[in-house]
């Protein structure tokens, strides 16, 4: 079987069945994560990221693939992740969105991976970021994420894209939804998708009224773009909105900003996380603790501090004894 030195190396040397089973490690978190990581990780900040989120059916897997279309036109490389639903009953997911995208099958310059949700909230997956950082350290110029569909809690994507499309139709009333589920707060550009069927320019116009109502973004205003990718109506116009917001926060420097908080953020979410596994890891000494908290007999505050001592000497100091226990 493969070691990981050896998948590092043929990823490095730019294979493609590389890159495929490096995202299956990172999503089926195999032994070796952290090793591929560190390999990963000083070639990623490379790529842009472009995030495509909206309502189920707005047609969003046919605009990545429009817009792939033209980036491949300019010879730019994509990598994609369409991030499907996971089904609660089997476990499974149906992945449509790579049949939709099947135009760019055998294009090498494309890559396309599709992920199942496996019960994560916020319309990714909880493997996302390592997957676009896969992609981003193989080489692609731009890694595009398109999310499950937006709902309330479905936002994810803003903590990973450097520029966010929301994607609306006429008909559905998306427009109206959009303050109710926080949108206007992560769109950097609009797409008023499907805008062959009638109501399209309605939409607009609701969504550009919104925009003059919460109009608190300084220097930046997201355009509202009428697309339809049946005839590729708007989808020149829709590339160029997403280019004029890179290069606004490029030349402002909000994207070394955004980069530099969002690897902070995650930092300290992987510190979060391996604190939790510590504690799992240790809930036999730390039930009688806790019981006693249940109890009454100790408060949380100071229990809590015991806890910590308790894992820093366990786990960092390599002491043996554990936090005083109730009664002692």
């Amino acid at each position: 079987m493969e070691n990981v030195e050896q998948l590092i190396h043929r990823f490095q040397r730019g294979d493609p069945r590389a890159l495929a089973r490096v995202i299956s490690h990172l999503e089926n978190e195999e032994n070796g994560i952290e090793q591929l990581m560190s390999q990963i990780y000083p070639k990623t900040g490379q790529a842009y990221v472009l995030g495509i989120t909206g309502s189920p059916g707005a047609g969003k897997s046919s605009l990545v693939d429009s817009l792939t279309d033209l980036l491949r036109q300019r010879g730019e490389t994509v990598g994609i992740i369409a991030v499907d639903p996971t089904s609660p009953f089997t476990g499974g997911a149906l992945l449509g969105d790579r049949i939709r995208m099947q135009n760019h099958a055998t294009d090498r310059g494309v890559f396309i991976r599709s992920m199942g949700t496996r019960g994560s909230l916020g319309g990714l997956s909880h493997t996302t970021r390592e997957v676009i950082k896969a992609m981003d350290a193989f080489g692609f110029n731009w890694v595009i994420v398109e999310t499950v569909g937006v709902g309330q809690a479905e936002l994810d994507i803003m903590h990973v894209a450097d520029t966010t499309v929301v994607v609306l139709t006429p008909g559905a009333g998306d427009a109206i939804q959009t303050i109710k589920a926080g949108i206007m707060e992560i769109a950097d550009v609009f797409a008023i998708n499907k805008c062959d069927l009638p109501g399209a320019a309605k939409v607009a116009a609701e969504v550009e009224m919104m925009l003059d109502m919460q109009d608190d973004r300084p220097g930046w205003r997201p355009p509202v773009v009428q697309t339809s990718t049946i005839d590729n109506r708007g989808m020149d116009q829709l590339l160029s909105a997403i280019d004029n917001h890179r290069q606004f926060i490029v030349t402002t420097k909000s994207l070394d900003d955004i980069r530099r908080d969002r690897a902070l953020a995650e930092t300290l979410e992987l510190v979060q996380y391996l604190w939790q596994q510590m504690i799992r890891q240790e809930m036999d000494h730390l039930e009688p603790l806790l019981e006693a908290v249940a109890r009454r007999e100790k408060d949380p505050y100071t229990t809590a501090r015991e806890i910590t001592s308790y894992l820093i000497q366990k786990h960092c100091c390599h002491k043996s004894h554990g936090p005083s226990m109730a009664g002692e």
